[in-house]
């Protein structure tokens, strides 16, 4: 082997490092703008949740049911 290839195998290295680098900073960029989209939708989730429970009170309130027990906290009928 003389000095060439040497210098060809140095450069071969440095060129799939380069491409690597390159790779990798390109997935950490796309993974980080999904993470942020999904952090994003699961607020937007939790903002139209606390909408519906607000909505769900007013209706509850409007119809004389607000001291009740919402159906899903009454005990359950045991059977005989």
């Amino acid at each position: 082997m003389d000095g060439h290839d040497s210098e060809d195998s140095k450069q071969s290295t440095a060129d799939m490092s380069a491409f690597v680098q390159n790779l990798l900073q390109q997935m950490q960029t796309r993974f980080q703008s999904m993470s942020d989209n999904i952090v994003t939708k699961i607020d937007e989730m939790g903002n139209r949740i606390n909408e519906l429970e607000r909505s769900i009170g007013d209706l509850r309130t409007e119809m004389g049911i607000e001291g009740s027990p919402a159906p899903s906290s009454q005990p359950p009928v045991q059977a005989r």
